[in-house]
């Protein structure tokens, strides 16, 4: 009876020091919002209006939905804010060489990659203003590359569950693996951040899902920076829902796309990220899938617009609609996904 009490005290401790970090993570910041939106007004951080879709044509009906938005000014980079505040509680309360460190220093470096290509953006015109597309892919995957080679030699990651069959030995290919569900991920992400609010509150139910996840596995540390993650999210979704004071931009979603995919790693859940992750997956296929029906039908696309979200709009859904209903739908995706986590832990 006595053992029972103090496990649930030291537990109930545990959960305790979770949420105080995603408080934190929410009061850090919402303090710097206003030093950002200082800062971003000043020096006019505007995002450029693309004028070339991703499939290479003309971007005539993304233009006309949101000429009005980019009349408005609207900064971009406001991932800087969620990158510090969840740095900034990470390193002093949370930091852990086997289960922080990877997911914090992947989510910097992606997030510089995200902040270059941001700053060519502001700084640029015409086109899809920013940094070359091989360029970004080229310097993301060598940070992926090198995340993988520290899962693989330093913490000594051999192995991935795939259900079914186990805990699979892939040796060396634990790289290639972790490579390809980073660069996945963050690009997937990166896709999604399309509407206002859209982004921050799909990646605020995600990682939520993996706050539970990594408590499931008593990875109380891992969970604590997942809670953080949340906390600084749920502050500029605050800021980002219709109409938004500025944009994440690149640094953002590269940054906490890296951070997903990696989590995803550490916890050995790939198998199941594609499904807590449903959304980005949809809005990442709409993009391939209009791309190649442009190569192979002489220039004819299935949905009027890609990412999808977009196809919805210009079918007259208002932004808000298409924003909230993609919310709902990565809920329900997140819980299917945690079913199926439990489900599978008599691994």
């Amino acid at each position: 009876m006595t053992g029972t009490a103090l496990h649930l005290t030291i537990l109930d401790t545990t959960l305790i020091l979770i949420l105080t970090l995603g408080f934190l993570g929410f009061a850090v910041s919402m303090l710097l919002t206003p030093l950002y939106t200082t800062i971003a007004y000043k020096f006019e951080w505007w995002k450029q209006q693309r004028t070339e879709a991703m499939g290479g044509a003309a971007s005539t009906v993304y233009n006309k939905l949101h000429a009005e938005k980019h009349k408005r000014h609207i900064p971009t980079m406001a991932g800087l804010i969620f990158i510090a505040s969840i740095t900034l509680v990470t390193l002093p309360l949370n930091l852990s060489r086997g289960e922080t460190w990877l997911p914090l220093a992947g989510m910097l470096a992606s997030g510089f990659i995200g902040l270059l290509d941001d700053f060519l953006n502001i700084r640029g015109s015409g086109n899809i203003a920013g940094m070359r597309a091989k360029t970004k892919f080229a310097l993301h995957s060598l940070i992926a590359l090198a995340g993988g080679w520290w899962f693989y030699s330093k913490i000594g990651v051999t192995h991935v569950y795939i259900p079914g069959f186990n805990e699979v030995y892939i040796g060396v290919f634990t790289i290639l693996l972790f490579w390809l569900v980073v660069i996945a991920t963050a690009n997937a992400v990166n896709i999604t951040d399309g509407l206002d609010g859209l982004a921050g509150g799909l990646l605020t139910t995600s990682f939520l899902v993996y706050v539970i996840i990594c408590c499931v596995e008593g990875r109380y540390v891992l969970a604590g920076f997942c809670m953080t993650v949340v906390g600084a999210l749920l502050s500029y979704t605050w800021f980002n829902i219709y109409p938004a004071r500025f944009f994440m931009g690149d640094v953002g979603a590269f940054a906490l796309g890296t951070a997903l995919g990696v989590i995803a790693m550490q916890t050995d859940t790939v198998y199941v990220l594609p499904i807590i992750g449903a959304v980005y997956v949809i809005e990442t296929g709409s993009v391939i899938i209009n791309r190649t029906s442009r190569k192979l039908r002489h220039g004819k696309k299935v949905f009027l617009s890609s990412p999808i979200h977009h196809h919805f709009e210009a079918l007259g859904w208002p932004e808000t609609k298409v924003t909230m209903r993609f919310w709902i739908l990565g809920e329900i995706a997140g819980v299917l996904g945690l079913m199926l986590f439990l489900v599978g832990q008599h691994k």
